[in-house]
């Protein structure tokens, strides 16, 4: 399998492609490509390209297009609420529901993360975020990228008011449910399966009391994660699976 990169789509231009910056020191000094190499590169907007290195400079690489092919957009849209855990965590939860085809990732600032950022922090770690996201879909072959939003409280996201088909929220207070409950309670509903989906899933020590509130009185069902009190990442990584297989199934018998 050719190396994947990642071009963004304002960086197109007719079948001529040129990697720069980080894509292109990894093309030139890591993997030390050569002219007549093959390539793949993504836009993260639906599009695969297989090209030949046609030229390498140090700083630059240029490409030429053999072969193009378009992803569908996937038939749902599975949004992360994720709690800000310290370290790299975040990045390692980041990593891994890129590659579980979430659409979209929501960093929270709960009343219980540890380091709380303001807009310049924040805008630094959104953009740090997205390069692990970027580095995900290489890796994983994805064709699109998630969108990583800033840094919100949950109280004020809950205030946007968006719908969502159905949304679930990670608890640790004893009533939450089997995920699949709350599908089946959607299908009851709806003889169409769900398009979009959201997981709110909290810090270690999960939400206070009062988030959790708020979060159920905006519509999020809670689910249960099994017997075990998992870590904030595997929570995460839980939740999407087992989120991602049920719509894949239910969206596989239309």
């Amino acid at each position: 399998m050719p190396p994947r990169f990642y071009l963004p789509p304002e960086k197109w231009q007719g079948n001529s492609l040129t990697l720069e910056a980080r894509e292109a020191h990894h093309a030139a000094n890591v993997l030390r490509l050569k002219p007549g190499d093959p390539v793949i590169v993504l836009d993260g907007a639906g599009t695969e390209v297989l090209c030949e290195v046609t030229r390498v400079h140090r700083k630059q690489i240029d490409l030429t297009e053999i072969d193009r092919a378009s992803q569908l957009r996937p038939s749902f849209a599975v949004t992360l609420l994720q709690a800000i855990v310290k370290g790299k965590t975040i990045e390692t939860i980041v990593q891994k529901a890129t590659e579980l085809g979430v659409s979209r990732i929501v960093p929270l600032q709960t009343e219980r993360v540890v380091a709380q950022l303001d807009d310049e922090r924040g805008e630094a770690r959104q953009a740090k975020w997205q390069l692990t996201a970027v580095e995900a879909i290489k890796q994983c072959g994805s064709a699109w990228l998630p969108r990583i939003d800033p840094p919100v409280a949950p109280a004020d996201f809950l205030k946007r008011s968006e719908k969502f088909d159905i949304a679930l929220v990670a608890s640790l207070q004893g009533d939450g449910r089997h995920a699949r409950h709350w599908f089946e309670e959607y299908a009851k509903r709806d003889p169409h399966p769900p398009r979009t989906a959201c997981v709110w899933i909290g810090p270690e020590g999960d939400f206070t009391g009062d988030e959790l509130d708020a979060i159920r009185a905006g519509g999020a069902h809670p689910i249960t994660l099994g017997q075990l009190v998992l870590r904030a990442d595997t929570a995460a990584i839980f939740s999407l699976s087992v989120i991602r297989a049920e719509l894949e199934w239910r969206h596989g018998t239309e």
